[in-house]
């Protein structure tokens, strides 16, 4: 098996796994004993304990919310919001009281009506984040128990089957027909068969280290056993989302269209003032009358009820995309899929709600709802019929006395007769 030399040292004394490049290359038993656990039993809830605290909570780091003030100014960086607050600072040295507040009232209602949509969407999305934590099985003491994944410690013991997520990166010890879906990681739709015994060299990259899961994908078929090495944002999916993170956001097409038309409006209306003004003091009018002619044109030239036209209808876009469950973050956003002309997608994959539900059994030729009882109704044969089916059900799956095993497993046994 080809190591680097001495890779242990490479990652430093301490058990974070902060480079997750070599833990492929290493026996199950050197990491197991690297991360001081055991696959037999687990971490101990002291150990545990410390390593939460030296760790921190296995989430990925989230760019702080964005204070109201911020939010605020936010929506006053659009090009044509930018040219009606210098119209109504020229309307105030003009003298324009009236106009002047009343350009900066439709400024100061467009940003708040923004701001008070996206806070709406932020928090829908603050609970759909605790509504879909994920949930991550683990040894701990010699006892099954499901933790919510954020809680998850390096050296932990990690019990995977169909239908989990991979809490964090894995080191694989056990795998029974193991096939984990990387597509997040690779783009390929098929699951990838997991070998523990596989050896595998330093230089081996991401999607072909079958000793390994990652965090984020998904076990699709059989079962297995893995030492957590790599927590938050030291995974593989860490160190993706920190430089997704990194790059400032591109501005939507709507934004650009906007800002397009709001700097050929003004090169359009500076021009023609100044045509005016040239054209008036040509003829021999008075300089300063011009200046207040030609400033007046080009106040009256902004369009001040466009970025609130704007503003309306995307409002009533988002609207719309809650009503069809689907939520926006950003206001400017809304327009973005109706800019689409192109969407590629993998015509082997298929969208599904990941769970699998009997719907009708069939029992000695006659089809049955799992939803009725036949205690009482159903024939002595029928009864036999019936046990047998449902002890082949029982025998077929991971659930435990702890835990209530897989998807599959989840939802048939609320759907046992």
């Amino acid at each position: 098996m080809e190591i680097v030399a001495d890779p242990i040292i490479q990652r430093g004394a301490n058990h974070k796994g902060t480079n997750t490049l070599l833990w492929h290359t290493l026996p199950v038993t050197e990491v197991e004993t690297y991360l001081d656990t055991d696959l037999q039993t687990g971490l101990s809830t002291a150990a545990v304990a410390d390593r939460q605290t030296a760790d921190g909570f296995n989430e990925l780091r989230e760019t702080p919310p964005t204070p109201l003030w911020a939010r605020f100014l936010e929506q006053l960086k659009n090009f044509v919001v930018l040219i009606l607050i210098a119209a109504s600072l020229l309307s105030v040295l003009l003298g324009d009281y009236v106009e002047a507040v009343a350009i900066m009232a439709i400024v100061l209602l467009n940003a708040l009506l923004g701001v008070l949509q996206e806070s709406r969407a932020e928090a829908a999305l603050a609970s759909l984040r605790q509504l879909a934590a994920p949930v991550a099985r683990v040894l701990r003491g010699g006892r099954h128990e499901d933790i919510p994944a954020r809680e998850a410690v390096p050296g932990d013991v990690v019990l995977l089957s169909p239908g989990h997520y991979v809490p964090a990166d894995l080191r694989l010890a056990e795998s029974v027909n193991l096939r984990v879906d990387e597509s997040p990681f690779t783009g390929e739709s098929v699951p990838v068969a997991k070998d523990v015994h596989r050896e595998l060299s330093a230089v081996c990259p991401l999607a072909e280290r079958v000793n390994m899961t990652y965090r984020g994908t998904i076990v699709t078929y059989g079962r297995g056993r893995g030492i957590v090495v790599a927590t938050g944002i030291r995974t593989e999916i860490g160190q993706i989302a920190e430089l997704v993170q990194s790059q400032p956001a591109p501005p939507t097409p709507l934004q650009e269209k906007l800002d397009e038309l709001g700097r050929n409006l003004s090169f359009i209306a500076l021009g023609l003032c100044g045509l005016v003004f040239l054209g008036g003091v040509l003829r021999g009018f008075d300089w300063l009358d011009m200046v207040l002619i030609a400033v007046s044109l080009a106040i009256a030239a902004v369009p001040e009820g466009l970025p609130a036209v704007v503003t309306v209808s995307l409002a009533l876009g988002m609207r719309e995309m809650v009503r069809r469950h689907a939520i926006i973050r950003k206001l400017p956003a809304v327009e973005t899929l109706g800019a689409t002309t192109i969407i590629c997608t993998d015509k082997t994959g298929t969208v599904t709600q990941n769970v699998m539900t009997a719907v009708r059994l069939y029992v000695n030729e006659r089809r049955l709802d799992p939803a009725a009882s036949y205690d009482a109704a159903l024939a002595r044969d029928d009864q036999r019929g019936v046990e047998l089916l449902l002890r082949g059900g029982l025998l077929c799956n991971d659930a435990h006395l702890e835990t209530a095993g897989g998807r599959t497993d989840i939802q048939s046994r609320s759907s046992n007769p």
